[in-house]
């Protein structure tokens, strides 16, 4: 067999909820699907856990015992990148936004369809390992003093790097790629994110994360623009207004 022919390692997945019920069904659907599952039940667990072998990706409930969901993600995030889905309770719409800004990938709401939460996982690990590629390479992108290299994931913005997330990093390169083109939030969350469903607020909240980042005055951005009624365009040269 050669190199390319080996199989890929199951993916690695790190579990945190306290209520064994949950963990248990999440477990086994991920197990069917293919992945190496491992459960932790509270925070100070699930953060020795990854320590001891590193995720390759967390399925993280908010509110856990020890150290909250927030809390284990800015710690987990702090240390290395890892991508991150949250499980939130339903209505709890400030702790779901919250969990996006400390870099959650994308939550799921209780109840939630364990179907649904495998899709959701796999989605974001087919991005993660295209990102890790050396296959993923393309040309290097410029806007005004923004350059992103997608052959090395690296972005900066007048020559200082910019420390983005791997959905950041990846909504970036789509509107440097497309500059003045008007998106609408489904298209990004179609093409960027590769999901056909989903809570559209993910894309709100990485846009303003995002210009948090590449603008000099987030409030009134020189980039990223908002277009009423219909999403946003990469302006590199013009002055914009915000959401």
């Amino acid at each position: 067999m050669s190199e390319h022919d080996a199989p890929t390692a199951p993916a690695r997945i790190l579990v945190v909820d306290d209520d064994p019920t949950v963990a248990e069904v999440v477990g086994s659907y991920l197990e069917r699907a293919g992945c190496s599952v491992e459960h932790a039940a509270d925070g100070p667990d699930a953060l020795l856990r990854a320590e001891r072998r590193w995720p390759d990706l967390v399925v993280l409930d908010l509110m856990l015992p020890g150290l909250d969901g927030l809390e284990v993600c800015r710690r987990l995030r702090a240390h290395r990148p890892v991508p991150v889905i949250m499980l939130t309770a339903r209505g709890d719409e400030d702790d779901r936004i919250t969990g996006l800004e400390v870099g959650a990938d994308d939550y799921v709401t209780k109840p939630f369809s364990p179907r649904e939460l495998v899709l959701r996982v796999e989605s974001v690990l087919r991005r993660t390992r295209r990102a890790a590629s050396p296959a993923e390479t393309g040309p290097v992108l410029r806007a005004g003093d923004i350059t992103v290299d997608p052959a090395t994931r690296r972005a900066t913005r007048a020559g200082r790097e910019l420390s983005l997330t791997l959905r950041e990093f990846d909504l970036l390169a789509y509107f440097l790629g497309r500059p003045r083109a008007v998106h609408s939030r489904e298209e990004l969350m179609r093409e960027v994110w590769g999901w056909d469903f989903g809570d559209l607020s993910t894309v709100t909240v990485h846009v303003r994360r995002l210009r948090a980042k590449i603008e000099d005055d987030p409030a009134r951005p020189r980039f990223v623009r908002t277009v009423w009624g219909v999403g946003y365009s990469f302006e590199p040269e013009q002055e914009g207004e915000a959401a």
